[in-house]
């Protein structure tokens, strides 16, 4: 007998030999129904995998993440089954699932595939599905694998299986297809009950632009219709949100292939927009005790080189500027830390004196592949809301929930009150991909937790996500149509301080090492606007508004009177302007609403009679007619209710 510990705690004895399927069944005949995926001492199995040693079992159906993964990643099977019977010779490569769906990266030779073929490949993968074929995993010798891809003449399997080490090889059959596969599989295809392929692209083997270019096909499947109708519904709604359309429609920002990609260019709407929201931030930071400080944008190689940013991203990133002296080189800045710790150094300090907390809207440069380049939320040049704090170690515990505390006034502020924390850890099976001792890594590792406990925060621990330098806390927030994204980030770092030999004196008249916390609630400002354009649709909250209100004049005679009624508003720092076209009051008020103006304010022969104003507001309709002073305080009360003051 076996002893299987389920996710309750509980354990249960099971046969020698039992199944994931097995065990679902001893609990009940619906779970057993719904089970899709299963993972056992944290690797994935199969449905159908014999379990022979005592372990821990954890039982996935289509509502859980690890599922939806197994569903995606089986489908990529068929996809890939249906594209080698319907293109003989085709070359397979990869087929992964992802965040929402699959793709499978295939070598067409000279055939060109396009979405008018996405009917017939889907109609032949339902096919498919409706056999039931159950997935199967079995072992190869590396001397098979090579030999079954040799003779279809598949070089880029072979490729895969020559990084491989024997003994570990494994591929997995349904119906007439085999594919070289890890596992991690639905039980059979029939759970599959609709498809739709979404998109083609090309993309480089293994994403090196010196290899062969392959074509890209994305597809998603769900187990029922109605769920797929759902999705393309909001996939029409997310085209509706898209940063770069509505960036364009509200004249917020652009992009000039002169200037160059991945750089964009704020356009003064855009730019407004951006210091209201740097200065929304500075006031929190100053009540926090931030203080701003301001570095240029480049920096000696030699600096990246001791922060160890070059080793990191030297290669892959601008390559050095050389100046008219010899041997001097200079590198476009990847990262504002190594300035913040040279401002740290620039004197001495004393336990008394910290935490030190230096703050900086820097922008800095990574050069990304251009086929990685998109809108906002991938450019080349970014502004982070970037600050370190420095402290002792007694401070540290302190200090991180602090900036909790911050990130949480930002997201609460700007309406993401959806989100997950994930504690990013160090994967311990690759201590290369890190710098520093395993000692500072515990203890980095440790406060993070210990924060997220303290704060009662929702968070997952993902080992293997940390970054090189250290442990991490980032928010992954969920927007309004329900997608994930990675916003505001917290890291511990012993090993920065050590690198440039930062000290402060202690109380017993030694210099020690501060710890280092770096911090940035927004992440990326460009990579910000653009998640919260998408999350609001363009409807910002009342007080970031480009525009607050629009003046509408029924006819060229009342115009006065609207520049009577803009003066007083302005008077009043409340943004708005007049629209004094020639043009009627119904086409007025559709281009305002268009624009997504918060408040539309009609005047005519009765309002100024009355000194007063009509107000409509965006997507709700009439208001009806009030005093000018009295819309003033409808604003000010807006803006007081949604934008609170950061209590430290």
């Amino acid at each position: 007998m076996i002893k299987i510990t389920l996710p309750d705690g509980s354990v249960k004895e099971f046969e020698n030999n039992s199944t994931p399927m097995d065990v679902a069944r001893s609990i009940s005949e619906g779970l057993a129904r719904n089970v899709i995926s299963a993972s056992f001492n944290g690797q994935k199995v199969e449905t159908t995998t014999p379990l022979t040693t005592d372990g821990d079992l954890i039982l996935y159906t289509w509502n859980d993440d690890q599922g939806k993964q197994a569903f995606w990643h089986s489908s990529s099977h068929i996809m890939a089954q249906a594209l080698e019977e319907l293109y003989p010779g085709v070359k397979l490569t990869i087929g992964p699932s992802i965040e929402n769906g699959f793709y499978y990266d295939i070598d067409l030779g000279d055939r060109v595939l396009s979405d008018k073929d996405f009917p017939a490949i889907e109609a032949k993968m339902m096919e498919i599905a409706r056999g039931k074929h159950e997935f199967k995993m079995r072992s190869a010798s590396k001397a098979e694998a090579l030999e079954f891809y040799k003779k279809q003449n598949n070089p880029f399997k072979v490729e895969l299986i020559e990084n491989l080490e024997d003994g570990t090889i494994t591929f997995c059959d349904h119906d007439t297809f085999t594919d070289l596969c890890r596992g991690g599989h639905i039980p059979n295809t029939g759970i599959v009950k609709a498809i739709k392929l979404l998109s083609v692209a090309g993309a480089y083997w293994r994403g090196d632009e010196n290899k062969p270019q392959l074509t890209r096909i994305y597809g998603i499947s769900f187990p029922k219709q109605k769920e797929l109708k759902e999705y393309l519904e909001l996939l029409e709604e997310a085209k509706k949100r898209d940063h770069r359309k509505l960036g364009k429609e509200l004249e917020l920002f652009t992009f000039s292939s002169k200037v160059g990609q991945g750089l964009p260019l704020w356009l003064p709407k855009g730019a407004a927009l951006r210091a209201r929201l740097e200065e929304f931030l500075k006031k929190a930071q100053q009540k926090a005790g931030y203080e701003q400080v301001v570095t240029p944008h480049i920096g000696q190689k030699e600096l990246y080189v001791t922060s160890g940013h070059y080793a990191k991203y030297g290669e892959d990133s601008f390559q050095p500027i050389h100046t008219p002296k010899q041997d001097e080189e200079f590198l476009l800045k990847p990262m504002n830390c190594p300035h913040h710790c040279e401002i740290y150094n620039s004197k001495p300090w004393s336990y008394k004196d910290l935490p030190k907390r230096f703050a900086e809207f820097g922008t800095v440069y990574r050069y990304e592949q251009s086929g990685e380049l998109h809108g906002l939320t991938r450019v080349r040049g970014f502004t982070q809301d970037d600050a370190h704090i420095f402290c002792t170690p007694d401070q540290l515990d302190e200090e991180f929930k602090k900036v909790i505390d911050l990130v949480l006034y930002v997201f609460g502020t700007l309406g993401f009150e959806n989100f997950t924390a994930q504690v990013s850890l160090r994967d311990p099976e690759k201590p290369e991909k890190y710098i520093g001792s395993d000692e500072n890594w515990k203890k980095a590792e440790q406060a993070i937790l210990n924060a997220a406990k303290e704060k009662n925060l929702n968070y997952v621990v993902e080992t293997g996500e940390a970054a090189f330098y250290g442990p991490k806390l980032d928010f992954m927030v969920k927007d309004a149509l329900g997608r994930k994204w990675q916003l505001g980030t917290i890291q511990v770092d012993y090993n920065l301080p050590e690198r440039f030999e930062l000290t402060y004196k202690g109380s017993d008249d030694k210099l020690h090492r501060p710890v280092m916390i770096h911090r940035a609630p927004f992440g990326s400002i460009e990579r910000f606007v653009a998640i919260l354009l998408e999350h609001t649709a363009g409807n910002f909250p009342l007080w970031l508004m480009p525009e607050q209100a629009i003046i509408l004049s029924i006819s060229e005679k009342y115009e006065k009177y609207a520049e009577k009624v803009l003066n007083s508003l302005e008077n009043n720092e409340i943004r708005a302007l007049a629209d004094h076209r020639n043009e009627t009051i119904g086409k007025k008020i559709r281009d305002a609403e268009v624009n997504k103006v918060p408040y539309m304010i009609i005047v005519g022969e009765q309002e100024e009679k009355d000194n007063t104003i009509s107000v409509r507001k965006h997507g709700e309709g009439d208001l009806g007619t009030i005093s000018i002073e009295d819309f003033t305080n409808l604003i000010n009360s807006e803006i007081n209710r949604t934008l609170k003051k950061f209590e430290n």
